[in-house]
């Protein structure tokens, strides 16, 4: 079964709303192992709208997991990265206007920049991921500039999934769930693990946690809402049990 990786950035957003020091990320982190998940996401944003830069400190000193940094690639990220040493970097495109990332990175088309940006995130003692559209070419850039994971961006899935009632007798969403299970298999191929993740919920899991080879599933903004209700380690024990398939 895939691992459960839980980003808690909202989180941050919960307690930024209110300018104070609660709910705090690392406590979130905390109940996060304890509900069973094999790993804690965090998004530094350059706009530092929810996670900051303390929070990245504190959850690197304390947590008993893998530690998964998702940022943008510039400068200012990658010399955080090789203080902080993530157990994960993984590079995301990000826009100041955008709710939520948007798409993949387009490592294909910026692929000298992105060279000498995991050139220099060679100097750390961690993996390198790039969050990717399920695109085959995309996958061949990242293998060919010596990332370590690939992250598949489900969010197109989740839409048609949630616009066809999740009937994968339709075919745009057997289709669109075939496209990450092919461009997975070329990561695989190419010497690369095979993560995915972005809109996951309780719903829509299951048939990419069925996926041959996927290694590790990114989940959020679902566990951390599903918490309101049920309390942060319930929600992720649930979706942990989603997993054992």
């Amino acid at each position: 079964m895939p691992e459960l990786s839980v980003n808690i950035d909202h989180v941050a957003t919960l307690r930024n709303a209110r300018r104070t020091v609660e709910p705090d990320p690392l406590r979130a982190a905390h109940e996060a192992e304890m509900g069973g998940a094999q790993g804690v996401t965090v998004h530094l944003r350059e706009d530092r709208r929810h996670i900051v830069d303390d929070d990245v400190r504190r959850l690197r000193e304390s947590v008993n997991v893998r530690f998964n940094l998702e940022m943008a690639a510039t400068e200012e990220m990658v010399e955080l990265a090789l203080e902080i040493e993530p157990h994960t970097v993984m590079l995301v495109p990000e826009g100041r206007q955008e709710v939520t990332t948007e798409g993949g990175l387009d490592v294909a088309g910026q692929r000298d920049r992105l060279a000498r940006v995991v050139e220099r995130l060679r100097a750390g003692d961690f993996f390198i991921s790039a969050f990717i559209d399920a695109e085959r070419d995309q996958a061949d850039a990242a293998a060919d500039l010596g990332f370590d994971i690939c992250e598949i961006h489900t969010g197109p899935y989740a839409a048609i999934f949630r616009a066809l009632g999740g009937d994968l007798r339709k075919g745009r969403l057997a289709a669109e769930l075939a496209a990450i299970s092919d461009v997975g298999a070329r990561i695989r191929e190419r010497g690369m693990r095979f993560n995915a993740g972005h809109a996951l919920n309780y719903h829509n899991v299951g048939p990419v946690a069925r996926l041959e080879g996927v290694e590790e599933l990114h989940i959020g903004h679902a566990i951390v809402a599903r918490s309101v209700y049920v309390g942060l380690r319930s929600a992720v024990r649930e979706m942990v049990e989603l997993l054992r398939v």
